[in-house]
């Protein structure tokens, strides 16, 4: 089978197609023949910085594909449904714990390739009605957006939502905001994209260019109460005004480093404004199949910026890197 694969270096331009055995399903097994995929900024840098993954490493978290085979004894899935692998394929539900924390694209091989064998509990059914294409872009930016406000943050209609940035867990959070009733403010230094988010269902946007202080620009669109969620995926640069724009006994659910790792905070601006922060990284299958059921009945639709084929990988990553992208952007396979 076709795969991209990095070999002994990281970096962009070290990612090559090559042939790899074509899997076959053990006991409790299914072998997924891949038709999509997409990219997460996560993505990006696991092939970009040394030591993120084992290498040689087939990237990539989020797939899609249709059944192909199946192992003795697999009862979850049939062949010929189209599922979607979990960034987690060991998590099932509950907490997390580190046994269940092999990741696909890092830890384990992922789906940047035509075809993959996983357990019969680390797939789900796509959502009815979906493509593949569609459906790849669930398992990790979805799901993060998911657990990050509906799971973790327990959102409730008529609560107000920040949302950093329009790029694939943004767009993902906005959209399960709506759908829980929610208030949406999405902030973007691109009055293109905030445009573009007003028109997915955000109810007020700010240009963090225009208003560096958007936390009292939130504030202010709260008359002055601040927001009861925000979505972080900025990381330390980010971190101290999502603390600031938060309401008293507010919640954030941090998800990215796209700013850095590391940053001075005021401890003592959490515990004054009684700040809730949980550390999101994706979720369970639990999570996925939760997400699904609201995503069927609502009938909601991702946001799929552009698509590349598979053989177009690093010109893929290199759109991420730069930003441009609003919702995701999709590898197809098949």
């Amino acid at each position: 089978m076709r795969a991209m694969v990095l070999e002994g270096q990281v970096g962009l331009d070290h990612l090559k197609m090559a042939e790899r055995p074509a899997p076959k399903a053990g006991p409790g097994q299914v072998v997924v023949r891949l038709e999509a995929a997409s990219i997460n900024y996560r993505d990006l840098v696991t092939v970009s910085f040394p030591g993120l993954a084992r290498l040689p490493l087939i990237p990539l978290s989020d797939g899609a594909g249709v059944v192909e085979s199946v192992g003795e004894g697999v009862t979850r899935v049939r062949r010929g449904e189209l599922v979607m692998p979990s960034f987690f394929p060991h998590w099932r539900a509950g907490p997390p714990v580190p046994a269940q924390m092999a990741a696909l694209g890092g830890a384990l091989d992922g789906v940047a390739c035509e075809a993959i064998a996983l357990p019969e509990d680390g797939v789900s059914p796509a959502p009815a009605g979906w493509t593949a294409a569609e459906a790849a872009t669930l398992p990790c930016a979805a799901v993060t957006a998911w657990r990050g406000l509906i799971v973790e943050g327990r959102l409730m209609a008529g609560q107000t939502v920040l949302v950093q940035g329009t790029g694939g867990v943004s767009i993902f959070a906005l959209q399960f905001a709506k759908l829980a009733g929610a208030r949406v403010i999405v902030t973007s230094s691109s009055d293109e994209k905030l445009a573009r988010a007003r028109a997915l269902g955000a109810d007020e946007t700010i240009n963090y260019v225009a208003s560096p202080d958007w936390a009292k620009a939130a504030r202010d669109l709260t008359d002055g109460r601040g927001v009861d969620q925000v979505v972080e995926v900025g990381g330390a640069d980010t971190f101290r005004q999502s603390i600031a724009a938060c309401a008293y006994g507010g919640h954030i659910a941090v998800i990215g480093v796209l700013s850095g790792a590391v940053k001075d905070l005021s401890v003592a601006e959490i515990f004054a404004r009684n700040v809730k922060i949980s550390g999101i990284t994706v979720g369970s299958r639990e999570h996925v199949e939760q997400m699904v059921r609201a995503i069927e009945v609502a009938k909601l639709k991702p946001a799929i910026d552009r698509r590349f084929p598979l053989a177009e990988l690093p010109q893929a990553l290199a759109l991420m890197q730069g930003r441009s992208h609003f919702g995701k952007v999709v590898i197809d396979i098949a």
